[in-house]
């Protein structure tokens, strides 16, 4: 029986087969030769019949001959176009719409939560400055009301004449003093009401039940229209502000630990998030414009070293510039974002500095005996 001869024909099957980089590579060198007619650079003779061949003969036959002149023909493409490349051509064409609403997202989750919550901090901050300052007003005025009016005299005698105010007291002044006292504890309640829908968890209103029933109402926070005994009515109005005073300070402790918080540990946080988005949608633009994007997972990376960074900034009160200005911490928390690469490469040369080691001095040679 006549045995196959071993130094016979190979099987045309396998050498037709390409290599399995072979169409990402046809793939590419198209790519880069249609920019490169887009934008006007010249490419050889050569260069174009080797790919043009390579894609020719991609499903009839291959050769190791083929496929170098094609590897050659993408290297001296890759060299003429850098920085554009095949792949940022590709994500030019196919990944710009994933990566700009990825970043969209990302912006308007962050807008989301940035935004009222800013706004709820400042509304916290001016309400809480002005309930302070109401606060020391009707202080003053209780002071002031309980030196002018003194004691309550003992209630007179059947038939003796109704007690009078202390000499030198105006009663006309006294009044008006009270009107400002009770119109002075209506708006710290008010205020403090406004307060404590800012916070998380609400304090209990003492006058909630009051609120709804306008006689009731009337009977705490307003003066009485005949106004004939000026010291019932201060002491009525004194009992009422201490209520609507220790209201107050405890909402105002409260708002001063939940937006502290708020803005030293979150707000930080979520800015330097913000300052990512901003910067990596600057960045996509640019390359957009250039064609030199390209998909990284690096940017994830740079999200969680941007809380990082975010978190260290909230750690600081200020940040003073010059002696005339100043950086506040939100402001900067958004710089670093911005510029991460900057703030690790300030942290980096900072730890160098206190690690530094001086080289010791060289000991004198001991003498011979």
């Amino acid at each position: 029986m006549t045995q196959p001869d071993p130094t016979g024909p190979l099987d045309s099957t396998k050498d037709t087969k390409p290599p399995a980089y072979f169409s990402g590579a046809v793939d590419d060198a198209e790519r880069l030769m249609k920019y490169a007619a887009e934008i006007g650079i010249e490419v050889s003779d050569e260069t174009r019949s080797a790919i043009l061949h390579a894609r020719a003969v991609f499903n009839t036959g291959w050769t190791e001959e083929i496929a170098a002149k094609l590897l050659t023909a993408l290297t001296s493409l890759a060299a003429r176009l850098k920085p554009v490349n095949a792949e940022s051509l590709k994500a030019y064409h196919d990944d710009t719409r994933p990566t700009v609403r990825e970043y969209l997202r990302i912006a308007i989750i962050l807008a989301c939560i940035i935004v009222p919550a800013s706004v709820a901090s400042f509304m916290s901050s001016a309400l809480s400055s002005t309930l302070r300052a109401d606060i020391a007003t009707a202080n003053d005025l209780a002071v002031k009301l309980r030196s002018q009016l003194g004691a309550v005299p003992p209630a007179p005698a059947a038939g003796a004449p109704a007690a009078t105010l202390p000499p030198g007291v105006n009663e006309a002044d006294v009044v008006a003093e009270l009107q400002q006292y009770a119109s002075t504890i209506r708006v710290i309640y008010a205020r403090a009401r406004e307060l404590n829908w800012l916070i998380l968890p609400r304090e209990r209103d003492p006058y909630s039940g009051e609120r709804t029933d306008d006689v009731k109402r009337r009977a705490k926070f307003e003066l009485p229209p005949a106004l004939t005994n000026l010291y019932e009515a201060r002491d009525d109005r004194t009992a009422v502000y201490q209520d609507v005073r220790y209201f107050a300070q405890t909402v105002l402790n409260d708002s001063s630990v939940f937006y502290g918080a708020l803005t030293s540990c979150i707000l930080p946080v979520l800015y330097a998030l913000l300052g990512t988005c901003a910067y990596l949608l600057r960045t996509f633009e640019d390359q957009m414009t250039s064609r030199t994007f390209t998909p990284s997972v690096a940017n994830s990376a740079r999200f969680l070293i941007a809380a990082i960074g975010g978190a260290v900034v909230g750690l600081f009160n200020n940040f003073t510039i010059t002696e005339q200005a100043s950086i506040p911490p939100l402001a900067l928390a958004f710089l670093v974002g911005y510029a991460v690469d900057v703030f690790f490469a300030f942290l980096e040369g900072l730890l160098k500095a206190f690690t530094k080691s001086t080289t010791p001095a060289a000991s004198a040679p001991v003498g011979k005996p």
